[in-house]
């Protein structure tokens, strides 16, 4: 990759969320982080306050994976898809874009309800249907069939609104089904990925 570094020797990086897609942060880096980057696996990043080399989570112990860095096509900005090991910004927050026109993007519905259920598996609410599913195994999977069923008759008989209905509802027992047995959807997603090599 030849990377356009601007006149301070740095180039932007918008950190990705490897599985969800969310952008979790803007930073910069050196020809020194990138290098570091590489060889290590663990994103590196210049630091523009303190002026030096940060390994991203160093003392946190929220470190970033780099799956994949890419290129823009000027060659001056830098994608780091990353599998962060815990909160990307330094209040705590998952991401660092947690102000300002917060309604859920499309591509944030679905990791938010995996959160959602996480949260609801460990609190387990007094009441909560998604605990009930959760409890019981087999009613779970009964429901994914119940609902596919639904799905598939709204495709045959009814409107586009019901077919989208129906089908949120397959989504939502589904992602249920999933962490029942401690996995998500970004472990069925991977699977697709790699049937698409």
């Amino acid at each position: 990759m030849e990377i356009n570094y601007d006149a301070n020797g740095l180039v932007p990086v918008v950190i990705q969320d490897w599985r969800s897609g969310e952008v979790l942060t803007l930073a910069y880096a050196n020809a020194e982080a990138v290098a570091k980057t590489r060889e290590t696996g663990e994103l590196h990043l210049w630091s523009r306050s303190r002026g030096e080399l940060w390994h991203k989570g160093a003392t946190s112990g929220n470190t970033q994976a780099v799956k994949a860095l890419r290129l823009d096509c000027d060659g001056d900005a830098l994608l780091a898809l990353v599998e962060p090991a815990g909160p990307a910004c330094h209040t705590g927050e998952r991401t660092c874009f947690f102000t300002g026109d917060m309604d859920p993007a499309p591509h944030e519905v679905l990791p938010a309800l995996e959160r959602t259920l996480v949260a609801r598996q460990a609190e387990r609410p007094a009441g909560s249907y998604t605990v009930e599913l959760l409890d019981d195994p087999a009613h779970i999977g009964e429901k994914v069939e119940e609902e596919a069923e639904e799905v598939a008759r709204a495709a045959r008989e009814e409107t586009d609104d019901r077919v989208d209905n129906e089908a949120a509802d397959v989504l939502y027992h589904l992602l249920v089904l999933l962490r029942s047995r401690d996995r998500s959807l970004s472990d069925a997603t991977e699977v697709l990925r790699e049937r698409a090599r």
